[in-house]
């Protein structure tokens, strides 16, 4: 399957019925940290799971029994990347976003900066990297 290059972000969630319409919740975390904004429109994409797609069993029960696959982060604790500052985030550290429009934190970087980093942390839904080089 092909992502395209405007995914936003990602997750696994459950869809649930309300009155006469059925909702997807955003978890809190891809607002927090993501290009997600509360009150904007957005396509939404719906990915059939592959365990239930290849068995085509897609029950309840088997749901709630197997946890959702979640993306892996497209980095690594040491990897050391160039980067462009494309934001700051609320604490003043400099936002980076590489594939995905996964999150690099990089602290005591500024809007517009090209630096070499070194990833220190990685969760799952953004890392930290160091600069280790100011600019290239």
């Amino acid at each position: 399957m092909e992502i395209s290059e405007k995914l936003l972000c990602l997750f696994s969630t459950d869809v649930s019925e309300e009155e006469d319409r059925y909702v997807i919740e955003v978890p809190r975390q891809e607002i927090e940290t993501g290009d997600v904004d509360p009150g904007e429109i957005y396509r939404v994409a719906l990915i059939s799971r592959e365990d239930e797609a290849s068995t085509g069993e897609g029950t309840a029960t088997a749901t709630a029994q197997s946890a959702p696959s979640e993306p892996q982060p497209p980095v690594d604790v040491g990897e050391t990347r160039y980067v462009e500052i494309e934001d700051i985030g609320k604490q003043g550290d400099g936002i980076a976003r590489v594939e995905r429009g996964y999150v690099i934190i990089v602290p005591g970087a500024d809007v517009g900066e090209r630096v070499k980093i070194e990833v220190t942390e990685v969760k799952s839904n953004f890392a930290v990297g160091e600069i280790i080089e100011d600019t290239f």
